[in-house]
């Protein structure tokens, strides 16, 4: 199995995930919260995990492929209740990522299990090595 490895270029973004408290969504700059994801490469396939606990999947889950993203849109419903603490966060979410090259899109799968979303994308074996390029230039 291959590991899809995203290093944080941005500092702010690495100190702000110290101090995660395990919800399953955070929250964008816009408000709408976002889901907790995991990605990898496995069997020939990019694999996207999230979690979306609380949710029905056939209501309020939608899994779309675009421009070379895979995007998870959703909505966890509130239910009307007098509550006396609240921490399950409720509304829209979404969620996008880059796919890897050669991710054949019109082949995607996705399952729901236990409150995770499992997204698989096949992807075509990494056939072209790279070669090097011959520069040509002129003496002066």
């Amino acid at each position: 199995m291959s590991t899809l490895v995203r290093h944080r270029n941005n500092p702010v973004a690495e100190l702000l995930s110290w101090f995660d408290n395990d919800t399953p969504f955070a929250f964008r700059a816009d408000g709408m919260s976002m889901v907790r994801i995991e990605d990898y490469l496995e069997d020939g396939s990019y694999v996207l995990r999230a979690e979306v606990p609380g949710v029905d999947p056939d209501k309020d889950l939608e899994v779309s492929v675009a421009d070379g993203m895979v995007s998870i849109r959703g909505e966890r419903r509130e239910e009307e209740q007098d509550k006396r603490h609240h921490e399950i966060h409720y509304g829209e979410f979404v969620r996008s990522v880059r796919l890897p090259q050669g991710s054949r899109t019109e082949d995607v799968k996705a399952t729901y299990t236990d409150g995770v979303l499992e997204v698989r994308i096949p992807v075509e074996a990494e056939g072209r090595a790279s070669h090097r390029i011959p520069i040509d230039h002129k003496v002066a």
